[in-house]
């Protein structure tokens, strides 16, 4: 018995003692779970949202004027509870969602079945086969493994060769070959892609048989450690983050309006009640029960003000807002699963993004194409056009010496299937120009990985065809001459053909040759003679290189994130020169980017000198999973919003734990839902469009605040102020009902559909501290808040504006006007609200639903005018009042201008 048939001395079957004992010592195959929080403890959660504690605090304090006996405003009350318990209803069903990355991790693996190699007594020597469930499987177990099958744990191969496909744990495309362990030999104790004998958990068989030793199962395989990760939690959203500030920023403005409000209507009662009266103010100040009431009415002055300028509709709008974009985005093939991701995507200012898939087409096809007197042919096109005498052997030869077959795929498209990922290209490359049969096939002998050739005999004209391809350094010594590009044969320079070969090496990718033997007598082409590699003198037909090709829109689509302020780094198993050489095709390099390492570069690195590199880092070659997962965490130490995209299971840690995590839609299930985002057509260009998306989606978030601010602090002002100058109700309740409608739901649906624009593409990212409220809003909020506040002061109060209104009890029309004049102040304000341009119908033309909800709004309000009645407390008014109130709401317009001029002028041109 030779070496080669001799069993492994480690192929030694386990008995039911030694299963049991394995299982003891190492644990099962199966992957640990973390404890899972419920719905209900999820939801209680997210009441702490900051805005949530806001409203609940603006609930409590609603509740407390019922118990107190001064009323509550039962509407108001409603609008909060439903805002709360809505808000907190999406965001808890949002994150049980993303419970299933781990849970499908776990049922994938679980439920399927293989086929181990057990004794089931002494005698038995080498065992029986027996299939058992994947979790059952322990460390020393024997695997006998086949195409098709999935590797169920982690090991070494013992006999037989493999073709694996490792994307799911590398992310490259290209199959591997796997050869057995050498017999003196001691399994590796950390078992890696790229060890020749590996086999890790997760990882498709698509050709070859063997058998596997297993060393590692359950949470100590690659997988279980990859499984852990995916369950760690992450930090908070950068939308959530700026919301807490938020919140802090509208209680400390809620406290300093209440104070003030308690504190004026107190002087007003002690001071300016009293005429200033030195005797008058010093007799109420000596009756305690008095004393005590007034300042029981400014606190609950005070208080009102508090629930006032809550923004009760600012969770629901934002909900609006993602489910909006949500919408638009799955029409440009891309799937948000957590809505929080949209805005993560637009503050993103670092993206780690895959080459294979995603800069790349994903798969090999034929490039270049070079023959033995040094011509060189674009691809197979070019080839066919300029030379078609040889492109016929070239396709034939394809045809031929292959392992895959033409057929059709599910959409009816005539494609290579089966075989290796080599003969698929080959097959595809000549499929649209083939006319049918290339004659009778003999044999073939399928592609030896000691060998790295393969060859097929076929007939032309009647004579037997030998057909030959595999790696040049093999093939190169049996080449006597080459075929010119006009199909006649001539003399061959092989150093010369050398140096163009590494010199297409260098440019990435995989470098096959192709030659022939036409024989002279059928006999001498035997099978058992080509097995053993004996060729004979081959004419060669083509040397060809097979790239994963860059996709067309790669390098426009990393132009533009660069120039909108995304800083992309390439990730790639490649080796370092392939890499560059990607990298500077796709324009990731340049512009002060020249960083490119490898894995045991980084690796050697310290954290503090990784974060030094960042800046100018393009490339990180020969990625292994732990690198991208240590980079993200870098980078968000740096304080910034890190994008992750990935489609294999070694990239879902990376994928959960950066701030966006886009997931291939060609990937594994559990990198999809470990993402955020889905690419469906695992296109950079989508994640461009993510990009925009996410920058918009915070730009409503910011118009619709700037609006809803503005609305708060003049219902404020005119609610406080106004009993000052003797109007004690100048907004009744229902009034403010409907004013309420207007800001939460109406202006929510309003802001929902702001259209993605370009120019936003050209702005610097938002840092991940940025608050939402920032100058130019606080500028905006006070400046139109406090004109919309002295408007309607100078409505109520000048003879000049009173006097065009008919005299009644009350004041009827007066109030009814002035009813009027708010809420037109309001729409206007929502155009002024909604652009940070001088032109307030710029980009209107592509949201026409915000004209037609203005519009809407402002014929209903007309309605209300003249049919309101005792409800709303409104009387019909004439042409010429409703026109004088239509014309005084209109000046909000030019106040605007006017501040958007000035600060452009004073150089503060910043917008939303």
């Amino acid at each position: 018995m030779t070496p080669q048939n001799r069993p492994h001395p480690l192929a030694r079957p386990l008995t039911p003692a030694e299963v049991e004992s394995s299982r003891t010592a190492h644990g099962s195959n199966t992957l640990s779970v973390k404890g899972k929080k419920s719905f209900f403890r999820r939801f209680l959660g997210n009441l702490n949202d900051p805005v949530i504690r806001i409203l609940l605090g603006a609930l409590g304090l609603n509740l407390l004027f019922s118990l107190t006996g001064e009323g509550v405003d039962w509407a108001e009350t409603g609008g909060i509870a439903l805002a709360v318990l809505l808000a907190t209803l999406i965001s808890t069903l949002s994150e049980q969602g993303s419970e299933a990355a781990f849970s499908r991790l776990s049922e994938a693996c679980g439920q399927a079945t293989c086929k181990a190699r057990r004794r089931f007594d002494e005698v038995d020597g080498t065992g029986s086969v027996a299939e058992i469930p994947v979790s059952e499987v322990v460390a020393g177990d024997i695997l006998l493994l086949s195409a098709g099958e999935m590797i169920p744990a982690d090991g070494v191969l013992l006999s037989g060769s493999l073709q694996v496909d490792q994307s799911p744990m590398t992310g490259e495309s290209r199959e591997v070959e796997k050869r057995p362990l050498p017999h003196r030999e001691v399994p590796p104790t950390d078992l890696s892609p790229a060890d020749p004998h590996a086999l890790l958990r997760g990882c498709l068989i698509p050709g070859g048989s063997g058998e596997m030793l297993v060393t590692r199962v359950g949470d100590a395989t690659a997988l279980g450690r990859i499984s852990e990760e995916v369950q760690e939690d992450t930090r908070e959203s950068p939308l959530k983050r700026r919301l807490t500030k938020l919140a802090g920023q509208i209680s400390r403005m809620g406290y300093v309006a209440a104070g003030l409000v308690a504190v004026v209507f107190l002087l007003s009662v002690f001071l300016l009640d009293s005429g200033f009266d030195g005797g008058i103010i010093l007799q109420k100040l000596s009756d305690w029960r008095y004393v005590w009431a007034q300042c029981f009415h400014a606190l609950t002055l005070g208080l009102t003000v508090l629930v006032v300028a809550v923004p009760e509709g600012l969770p629901m709008m934002i909900a609006v807002v993602l489910s909006s974009n949500i919408k638009k985005m799955a029409k440009d093939q891309v799937l948000v699963r957590k809505p929080v991701g949209i805005e993560a995507a637009g503050s993103m200012n670092l993206l780690f993004t895959d080459k294979t898939g995603t800069l790349t087409e994903g798969k090999l096809s034929v490039g270049r194409i070079l023959t033995g007197d040094g011509t060189v042919f674009r691809d197979v096109t070019d080839l066919k056009k300029a030379a078609p005498t040889l492109f016929g052997f070239f396709s034939e030869a394809c045809a031929v010496n292959t392992s895959s077959v033409a057929g059709r795929d599910g959409e009816g498209t005539l494609r290579a299937l089966g075989g290796n990922a080599t003969d698929r290209a080959l097959l595809e490359a000549v499929l649209p120009f083939s006319k049918g049969s290339h004659g009778t096939v003999r044999f073939t002998v399928p592609f030896d990985s000691e060998k790295k050739t393969s060859c097929a005999v076929g007939t032309r004209d009647g004579r037997d065809v030998l057909y030959v391809k595999g790696a040049p350094e093999r093939l190169m010594g049996r080449l006597t001459d080459a075929y010119r590009p006009d199909g006649t044969r001539g003399s061959l320079d092989r150093s010369a053909l050398a140096k163009r070969i590494q010199a297409m090496t260098e440019r990435g990718g995989r470098v096959i040759l192709c030659a022939e033997a036409v024989a002279g007598r059928a006999a001498i082409l035997t099978k058992a003679r080509l097995e053993g590699g004996d060729y004979g003198a081959l004419t060669l037909v083509c040397i060809l290189l097979l790239t994963d090709k860059i996709r067309p829109e790669a390098p426009e689509s990393v132009k533009k994130l660069r120039r909108a302020g995304v800083h992309v780094v390439m990730m790639t198993g490649d080796n370092r020169d392939t890499a560059r050489s990607i990298a500077e095709s796709c324009g990731i390099l340049g512009r002060g980017v020249d960083g490119v390492v490898d894995h045991t570069e980084l690796a050697a690195m310290s954290d503090g000198e990784v974060k030094a590199l960042l800046p100018r880092l393009g490339v990180v070659a020969r990625a292994l999973p732990a690198d991208k997962s240590r980079l993200v965490r870098l980078a968000q130490e740096e304080g910034l919003v890190v994008g992750m995209t990935g489609d294999g299971i070694n990239d879902a840690p990376a994928l959960k734990r950066a701030d966006v995590g886009f997931a291939m839609g060609s990937g594994t299930q559990v990198a999809k839902d470990a993402g955020d985002i889905i690419i469906l057509d695992n296109n950079l260009s989508s994640i461009v469009r993510a990009v925009l998306y996410g920058r918009t989606v915070f730009k409503s978030i910011r118009k619709f605040i700037t609006l809803q601010l503005t609305m708060n602090l003049c219902a404020v002002g005119v609610t406080m102020i106004c009993p000052f100058f003797g109007v004690d109700a100048p907004v009744t309740v229902v009034q403010m009902l409907w004013i309420n409608l207007i800001m939460d739901t109406l202006g929510g649906l309003a802001f929902a559909g702001e259209a993605p624009l370009p120019s936003y593409m050209e702005e610097a990212p938002k840092g991940r501290d940025e608050p939402i409220l920032g100058r130019y809003m606080i500028s905006e909020i006070l400046w139109l808040g406090g004109f919309t506040v002295a408007l309607c002061l100078f409505f109520l109060k000048c003879p000049l504006i009173t006097g065009q209104f008919r005299s009644a009890k009350d004041d009827i029309y007066l109030l009814t006007a002035f009813f009027a004049l708010f809420i037109f102040s309001s729409v206007f304000n929502c155009f002024n609200a909604r652009t940070d341009r001088l032109n307030l119908f710029a980009g209107l033309h592509r949201n026409k639903g915000f004209c037609l909800i203005m519009a809407a709004v402002l014929g209903v309000q007309i309605l209300f005018v003249y049919v309101g009645g005792a409800v709303l407390r409104t009387a019909p008014l004439t042409a010429k009042e409703l026109g004088v109130t239509f014309l005084l709401a209109l000046t909000v317009f030019p106040a605007e201008g006017v501040r958007k001029v000035w600060r452009r002028l004073s150089g503060k041109g910043e917008g939303y």
